[in-house]
C-alpha cells in the first residue's frame, strides 16, 4: 500500500477548460487524473444525441483529451477516471481504443462502468410499485412517464475502485457521482471497506472539494482581486493517505489562489444538511472536518466523520417539459432604459393583437446593465446602452415560434436606437425537466468490463 496518492481534478463539467486536464499530466506528477463531464441536463442532450445516431451519447470532449495526453499518460502510468460514458459508454470505450490503435499505444487497458442507464426499465420498475416520485413535490412519475428523456442512477466509489482493481489504466463511468471520481480511487489504493464509513466520507469530502476544478484554487472566489494569474490558473490536486486525511494542492507555479478560504467556499457549495451529506457510499458529516493551512498552495483536512448511507440510490430523470425560445437586442442612448422598457411592451402587445398572447410566468422582460443580477441593490441610473432580453415558455411550439417573429421588426418599426440584431429570428427550443427521485438500490446493480488496445 502506497502512503499517498495524487489525484488531479481537471474537469468540473463538459464544457471547462481542455486546458485542465492537459497542464495536470503536463505540469507535475500525478498518479490520478479525475474528469467530471456530467450535470443533470447533460444526459439528457446526451440520450437525444443518441437517439439520433447510435455511436452518439458520451463526452466527445473526454477523446479530444486524451488526443493530447494519452502519449504521456499512458508512459507514465497515470489512470484515468471519469464519467465520459454518459449514455453510450460503449462508444466512449471504442472511440479511446480506436484513438490508442492510430496513436500505437497498445497494451492500454480501458474499462467501462455500467448499470446507471435505468431508462429502458422505467416501465417495468413503476409496474413493481416503485414509484419513483418527485422528492421536490411528491408528484408520481405516471404524470410525465410518456415524455422521458433520460434517467440514471447515481452509482458510487466501489464500481469505480472494481474497474481499478481489474486492471484499467483509462475508467470510463455513465452517472458516477462526482465525489466517486475522486473517493474510488483512494478505496482502491488503500483497501478501504464498504463499512470504513469514516475514511469513505473523507473521500466524498475530498471529491465534493475538487469537483468544480478551479472552483476551489480561486476561481469564482468574492476575494477576485487576490487571485493571481487567471490565465494559468491550477487545477487542483488531492493528495490522499491511507487514513482518510488529504491534503488539497496544486502543481508549482500554476496560477490561482488555494487556502482556507478558498476551500471552505467550495465545501459549501450546494450543500443541504452539513451533517448527512447524503451519498452512495456513506453519509459524510462536513461540519466535522478539520481545515488547517498547511503552507503555501496546501490546505490540509483531516478528522473527518461518516456514517452508513441510505438503502436508496438518487435517480436523476429528465422529461420534455415544454418549449421556450429568448432573443435580445441593444437598444442604445439616450433614454436607452425607457427605449428598451418600450421594446418590450410593443412586442407582446402586437402579439396580443394577433391573437398571441402569454401569461405574466410564461414570459421573460430583462433590461441587462439596469441592475437586472441584483434588483434593488443599485442605485438607479440611465445606462447609455441596454440588452433587451425578451423570451417565452409554454406547451405550445407554434406559439412561442411566433413569438420570435416579432423582435428584429422593431429595429424599423420602433423607438430609435435599436441594434444587436444579426443573430435572426429566435426558434423554440426544447425545455428540459427535472425530476429527482429515489430508488431501491438492490434494483441496480453495477457491471464492469476491461478491454485492452
Amino acid at each position: 500500500m502506497r502512503d499517498k496518492i495524487l489525484i488531479g481534478y481537471g474537469q468540473g463539467f463538459w464544457g471547462d477548460s481542455i486546458l485542465g486536464p492537459v497542464r495536470l499530466v503536463r505540469e507535475g506528477p500525478l498518479d490520478y487524473l479525475a474528469l467530471d463531464y456530467l450535470a443533470e441536463v447533460t444526459m439528457s442532450i446526451m440520450q437525444k444525441l443518441k437517439s439520433r445516431n447510435p455511436s452518439a451519447g458520451y463526452a466527445t470532449d473526454f477523446v479530444k483529451m486524451l488526443e493530447r495526453t494519452l502519449p504521456t499518460i499512458h508512459e507514465r502510468g497515470i489512470k484515468v477516471i471519469a464519467n465520459a460514458g454518459g449514455v453510450n459508454g460503449e462508444a466512449c470505450l471504442a472511440a479511446v481504443l480506436e484513438l490508442a490503435k492510430r496513436q500505437g499505444i497498445s497494451g492500454l487497458r480501458v474499462g467501462i462502468i455500467e448499470g446507471d442507464d435505468i431508462l429502458a426499465r422505467v416501465p417495468e420498475l413503476v409496474a413493481a410499485g416503485h414509484g419513483l416520485a418527485n422528492m421536490d413535490d411528491g408528484r408520481p412519475l405516471s404524470s410525465i412517464q410518456d415524455r422521458l428523456l433520460s434517467a440514471n442512477a447515481y452509482i458510487g466509489a466501489f464500481a469505480v475502485a472494481e474497474c481499478l482493481r481489474q486492471g484499467a489504466q483509462i475508467v470510463i463511468g455513465g452517472r458516477l457521482t462526482d465525489p466517486a471520481l475522486v473517493a474510488g480511487p483512494m478505496a482502491f489504493e488503500f483497501g478501504w471497506q464498504p463499512d470504513d464509513y469514516d475514511r469513505l466520507a473523507a473521500g466524498t469530502v475530498a471529491g465534493h472539494i475538487a469537483e468544480c476544478g478551479a472552483q476551489c484554487t480561486g476561481g469564482n472566489y468574492s476575494d477576485w482581486r487576490a487571485v493571481e494569474d487567471f490565465v494559468r490558473i491550477g487545477y487542483p490536486i488531492i493528495e490522499a493517505t491511507p487514513s482518510g486525511a488529504f491534503t488539497v494542492t496544486k502543481h508549482p507555479g500554476t496560477g490561482g489562489l488555494l487556502n482556507k478560504n478558498t476551500v471552505i467556499s467550495q465545501l459549501l457549495y450546494e450543500m443541504g444538511d452539513p451533517e448527512r451529506y447524503l451519498g452512495p457510499d456513506c453519509t459524510a458529516d462536513f461540519t466535522s472536518a478539520k481545515i488547517e493551512d498547511d503552507g503555501p498552495d496546501r490546505v490540509r483536512l483531516s478528522g473527518i466523520r461518516g456514517g452508513p448511507p441510505t438503502g436508496s440510490y438518487k435517480v436523476s430523470l429528465s422529461y420534455q417539459n415544454g418549449y421556450k425560445a429568448t432573443g435580445q437586442l441593444t437598444v442604445s442612448g439616450p433614454d436607452a432604459l425607457a427605449k428598451a422598457k418600450l421594446c418590450a411592451e410593443i412586442v407582446f402587445g402586437r402579439l396580443a393583437l394577433d391573437g398571441c398572447t402569454f401569461t405574466d410566468d410564461e414570459k421573460l422582460v430583462e433590461f441587462v446593465g439596469a441592475g437586472v443580477c441584483h434588483p434593488g441593490i443599485l442605485e438607479s441610473a440611465d445606462p447609455p446602452e441596454v440588452v433587451l432580453r425578451l423570451g417565452v415558455k409554454c406547451g405550445d411550439k407554434a406559439r412561442v415560434d411566433r413569438f420570435g417573429m416579432e423582435i428584429v421588426p422593431l429595429v424599423t418599426s420602433g423607438p430609435p436606437g435599436v441594434t444587436g440584431f444579426a443573430g435572426g429570428r429566435p426558434k423554440a427550443t426544447d425545455i428540459v425537466g427535472y425530476w429527482p427521485a429515489l430508488l431501491d438500490k438492490r434494483e441496480v446493480e453495477s457491471r464492469v468490463r476491461v478491454e485492452v488496445s
